[in-house]
């Protein structure tokens, strides 16, 4: 073994149970204590911050799982960008893993999280030094660089906790840390979007003159006070939230049940499903996440007076790059009567970006999460499993499941971004792509909750199905 593959095979990790399998009681309890922990980290300000210019990226701190100002500013971006990266590099042909072995599974995360730390201490400086997190201009310049070193050490050391959060939900939780994360920051938003009747200022909307916040107090006010168009607008902000949830709750439940029986007890079967949304939320988080992160970069590369990626008029992405990746309120433009046709082709190029990214997203994580027709087919034959007609052979598996994989994984990606972008152009009362991955998150979270139950309440069942 090289001395990279053994730098490489012993990095630091969480240790996996000891056990095969894991109660439900105690997965339930790792995942609360990390849901918990990640909240309070949320509220844990960073020491020597001054200037917080990425506090008007709320929406993109939702996607990220990020708190800006906070000890976990960088949430999870290194982690999804490293995923990205590594997708890429092995999708095209690059590197190779074999990720049906062990081995090559264990090569691919500790080059995984390599990655990560790269990124974590990468993206930390950028924050710091490119003016997104910076402390007091009024510091002597020894005093301003220390104190910038300070603000990048302490986003390193948050990186790396969520780094490691993550990895205790994959093995002693449910789901996975990343989506965990995305799913507790937008149903929270959700909620105070929805229902909070405070202003931006913090005192209570009723008698005052401002808003509140929630636009179910907003269509309130604006019903009892006479103002149409603010209920109009706030009713169509809370129908495209609960249409969003409702869309992507049943492609969720849709899917594809291939026929199986146990090669050895005649007269049992089961049916083997492929879900519809075939690679779940993760194509969306992935092409999300690359569009957010460019958004902060260019943010960033104009304050530093290199517009490469177009520039922002105020908070609004005015030109370039952004302008095209960034959503317009086209509900809204058309209910105030802005609406314009250059608006309409702006949707279109938005909707298209987003459900191609998905799409390929979703095609590279099929190639790399075992989830392709041969590593399928190489799991069901281990478990005993065959179709019935069929001689017991795994490329006559294969070529079955080849039929239904690939046209679910471009469906399914396809769908998920143009739901996304759908919630977007309409208003919804979150990020539409993070409504969408909240509810594909807790639906997901939910299945696999009720399938551990059920494991626990039969052991017979958990048996036959070798688990």
């Amino acid at each position: 073994m090289s001395m990279l593959e053994n730098i490489l095979m012993n990095l630091p990790e969480v240790k996996g149970p000891l056990q095969k399998r894991l109660g439900f009681k105690e997965k339930l309890k790792w995942t609360s204590i990390v849901l918990m922990g990640f909240f309070l980290l949320g509220v844990v300000p960073l020491y020597g911050l001054s200037e917080n210019a990425l506090s008007q990226f709320e929406f993109l701190s939702i996607i990220l799982g990020a708190k800006f100002g906070s000890i976990i500013s960088l949430g999870i971006g290194p982690l999804v960008t490293s995923s990205i990266v590594l997708q890429l590099l092995n999708g095209s042909g690059i590197i190779n893993f074999d990720l049906t072995t062990a081995d090559g599974k264990r090569k691919f995360q500790a080059i995984q999280k390599v990655l990560s730390i790269f990124f974590i201490v990468f993206e930390a400086l950028i924050y710091v030094f490119m003016g997104g997190l910076s402390p007091s201009s009024a510091l002597a310049p020894n005093a301003y660089l220390t104190m910038q070193l300070v603000l990048v050490g302490q986003l390193i050391v948050g990186g790396v906790v969520i780094m490691f959060m993550d990895e205790i939900i994959q093995k002693w939780g449910f789901g996975s840390g990343i989506s965990l994360f995305i799913a507790a920051g937008v149903s929270s938003e959700i909620i105070i979007r929805a229902f909070s009747p405070l202003t931006t200022a913090g005192t209570l909307a009723f008698g005052s003159s401002q808003d509140a916040i929630g636009k179910v107090w907003v269509l309130i006010q604006s019903l009892s006070g006479g103002n149409p168009a603010g209920a109009i607008l706030a009713l169509s902000a809370i129908l495209a939230t609960i249409l969003v949830f409702c869309f992507a709750v049943y492609g969720q439940a849709m899917k594809v049940e291939i026929p199986l029986s146990f090669g050895r007890i005649r007269g049992h079967g089961i049916r083997w499903p492929l879900n519809f949304i075939y690679t779940s939320n993760i194509p969306v988080i992935l092409i999300a996440a690359l569009l957010a992160n460019i958004q902060l970069w260019a943010r960033l590369l104009e304050k530093w007076g290199y517009p490469l990626f177009g520039t922002f008029s105020g908070n609004t992405p005015a030109s370039g790059l952004v302008m095209w990746i960034a959503s317009p309120n086209l509900v809204e433009k058309i209910i105030t009567g802005g609406i314009v046709g250059s608006d309409f082709l702006h949707s279109l190029v938005y909707v298209a970006i987003m459900v191609c990214g998905a799409i390929m997203f979703s095609i590279f994580w099929v190639q790399t999460a075992g989830m392709d027709a041969k590593s399928q087919a190489k799991q069901m034959l281990s478990s005993g499993l065959q179709i019935p007609g069929f001689r017991r052979d795994q490329r006559v598996l294969e070529s079955i499941l080849n039929r239904y994989i690939f046209p679910l994984t471009v469906m399914g990606g396809a769908l998920v971004g143009f739901l996304a972008a759908g919630a977007d152009l309409m208003g919804a009362l979150s990020n539409g792509t993070g409504i969408l991955l909240a509810v594909m998150i807790i639906y997901k979270l939910y299945e696999e909750i009720a399938n551990q139950h059920m494991m626990d309440m039969y052991p017979g069942l958990r048996k036959m199905m070798g688990k």
